[in-house]
């Protein structure tokens, strides 16, 4: 195992370098992909890569999306030698001391991947909450099985073999579809997963790019689609589940 961290960023300049700071002691180079943000964070995400030898900084030109920049970072990582990234956001949301037991229950099943699972407190909106529980029940239904306690988390460890293999063969989404679409296809084909907890904040006056029009839009088709495939494949799942078998054939 030969993790690295990666952590895609939309104008978060703020809060940045506090992430980072957070996780230097951890020793692990961290790949930063910079998803067209304007000129004032990129000013301060090449200064943070000049003050850090740890941090490298790869800027988009124009905002593709939290998924384009994240397929990015996967690939980047892979042609550098890692085996795994422990992902994770800009905006100080997730709780980074976490992050040695992320690492932890990778290396101790370096197949599976690792997803928190959130523990929300006072700050989370309600309605954050709920849609988020609809999509864990969408995920449950789409993978038949209740393994993927929470798809849209982005803190996560993910082996870079099998995650590649789904971004290289399915045209997944680019915006906040992807971490959904990545975990339910990595089910699919076979990947264990292991849910660890770990404390979400939120900031009163945060930053946050969640569109709740435009993006409940992409995740209610997603859902759709994931259980139109699901429905579609049922008869081969079946007798694969009752060989004993995780994959579900193509994913």
């Amino acid at each position: 195992m030969n993790p690295c961290l990666l952590i895609p960023i939309f104008e978060h300049k703020d809060t940045i370098r506090d992430v980072l700071e957070s996780v230097e002691a951890l020793g692990l180079p961290c790949l930063v992909i910079n998803d067209g943000s304007g000129p004032r964070t990129r000013e301060v995400l090449d200064a943070i890569a000049k003050e850090f030898d740890w941090v490298e900084v790869q800027h988009h030109p124009v905002n593709c999306g939290k998924g384009a920049a994240l397929r990015h970072g996967y690939r980047l990582a892979a042609a550098r030698g890692f085996t795994h990234v422990l992902q994770f956001d800009a905006d100080g949301q997730h709780d980074t001391r976490d992050a040695p037991r992320f690492l932890e229950a990778a290396r101790r099943d370096p197949r599976a991947m690792v997803l928190g699972q959130p523990v929300f407190d006072e700050t989370a909106p309600r309605s954050r909450v709920w849609s988020r529980k609809l999509s864990v029940g969408f995920v449950w239904l789409a993978t038949l099985s209740r393994e993927v306690r929470d798809p849209l988390c982005g803190f996560r460890c993910l082996p870079l073999g099998p995650t590649l293999r789904v971004v290289e063969a399915i045209a997944t989404g680019d915006r906040m579809d992807f971490d959904p679409e990545l975990a339910v296809r990595l089910v699919w084909q076979g990947t264990r997963v292991v849910n660890l907890p770990t404390r979400v904040r939120y900031f009163a006056g945060g930053l946050s790019h969640f569109d709740v029009v435009w993006d409940d839009v992409r995740l209610a088709s997603l859902y759709a689609r994931l259980t139109l495939r699901m429905l579609a494949s049922l008869p081969a799942i079946l007798v694969r589940r009752l060989r004993g078998q995780r994959t579900w054939g193509r994913s």
